[in-house]
C-alpha cells in the first residue's frame, strides 16, 4: 500500500471478501483479504468497514484472528441494524472497503501470566485475538471465558482441557481455541448443554475462588462486551485487587477521532477527562471507565 494512504498504523484498504459464513442468531463470521490490515493489526484494535457503496456510514467491527502471512482478517458480526444487513447480503469474491486497524490495543503485564479473558456477545473477537496471540508468544496461560444469549456462532464441544474450579458439567468448549491448546469455557442463561448457567462474572469468580493467594497475585483481567458486563467485570476485579483492561463497545461515526461522537469520561491523574473511543480506545483501564 502507498504510504499516502496511512495515517500512522491507520490504512485505507479495498478487502476482497474470501468467505461469509451464517450462523444462528443473525451471526456471520466475515474473512477478507487485507494483507496491510493483517500485518499491522493487534488485539484490541477494531476496523471500519464500509458495508455498501450507497450507505455513506461505516461501520466499526472488531477484529477476531489475522494471519499476517497469508494476509486475511476474520470478523465476527451480528446484524443489528441497515448496515450489517447489508453487509450479510455480500458474497465471497465481491470487494469492500476496509479502514484499520484502529485504536489502542490490549497491553498485557509479562509479570501476571495468568490471564482471564472474559467476552459476551459480540465482544468475543478480541478475546479470541488476544488469547492466540498470547499462547502464541509463549509467557500468558489464558483461559478465556465466552457468554452468550444467542447460539453461539461455532459449534461447541467438550473440552479436554481440566481448569480447576469450573463446576462439574461445564465442559463446553470453542473448539478454535481448543485445538490451540487454549483453555476455554462457555455461559449461557439459555440452557445451552455444557454451558454454565448464568454470567460469565461468576464462573470467573469460580475460577478465582480456587486459586491460592500466589496465582491470583499473577491474574489479569481483560474483557470486551456489554456495558453491564464490563461493570461488573471491573467490580469483580476490584474485589480481587487485580488489574483489569476493558474494551468499550460505542457508536462511531468517523471512527479516526475527528468528529468526537464516541466520547466518554475516563478518570486521569489530572482529573475527569473526555476521550475518544475510537482513537484513545477502545482499551482502557477499568478502573479509569467504572467506579465499582
Amino acid at each position: 500500500m502507498n504510504d499516502k494512504f496511512r495515517r500512522g498504523t491507520i490504512g485505507l484498504e479495498t478487502a476482497q471478501i474470501l468467505s461469509q459464513q451464517p450462523h444462528s442468531g443473525e451471526q456471520y463470521v466475515l474473512r477478507v483479504q487485507a494483507p496491510d490490515c493483517a500485518a499491522h493489526a493487534r488485539p484490541g484494535q477494531f476496523v471500519h468497514l464500509g458495508c455498501d457503496p450507497l450507505l455513506a456510514m461505516r461501520r466499526p467491527l472488531s477484529i477476531m484472528r489475522t494471519d499476517p502471512q497469508q494476509g486475511w482478517v476474520d470478523f465476527l458480526y451480528k446484524v443489528v441494524g441497515k448496515g450489517t444487513a447489508l453487509l450479510a447480503q455480500k458474497k465471497a469474491g465481491e470487494t469492500i472497503s476496509l479502514l484499520g486497524p484502529i485504536g489502542q490495543p490490549f497491553r498485557p503485564d509479562m509479570s501476571r501470566p495468568r490471564t482471564l479473558l472474559l467476552g459476551g456477545g459480540v465482544g468475543m473477537p478480541p478475546m479470541i485475538f488476544l488469547a492466540e496471540q498470547l499462547k502464541q508468544e509463549g509467557t500468558w496461560r489464558p483461559l478465556v471465558l465466552l457468554g452468550s444469549e444467542v447460539p453461539f456462532p461455532f459449534k461447541q464441544r467438550p473440552s479436554q482441557i481440566l481448569i480447576p474450579g469450573i463446576p462439574e458439567g461445564v465442559i463446553g468448549t470453542m473448539p478454535l481455541l481448543e485445538d490451540r491448546g487454549i483453555a476455554s469455557r462457555l455461559a449461557s442463561q439459555q440452557g445451552y448443554p455444557g454451558c454454565y448457567d448464568g454470567y460469565i462474572t461468576e464462573l470467573a469468580r469460580c475460577w478465582l475462588d480456587a486459586l491460592d493467594e500466589q496465582q491470583r497475585s499473577e491474574v489479569e483481567i481483560f474483557a470486551c462486551g456489554p456495558h453491564p458486563m464490563l461493570e461488573a467485570t471491573a467490580g469483580l476485579a476490584k474485589q480481587y485487587d487485580l488489574p483489569c483492561q476493558v474494551s468499550l463497545e460505542e457508536f462511531m461515526a468517523c471512527a479516526v477521532g475527528g468528529c468526537a461522537g464516541c466520547v466518554v469520561e475516563v478518570r486521569t491523574t489530572q482529573g475527569p477527562a473526555m476521550k475518544r473511543v475510537c482513537v484513545d480506545g477502545p482499551v482502557f483501564d477499568a478502573y479509569s471507565v467504572f467506579d465499582p
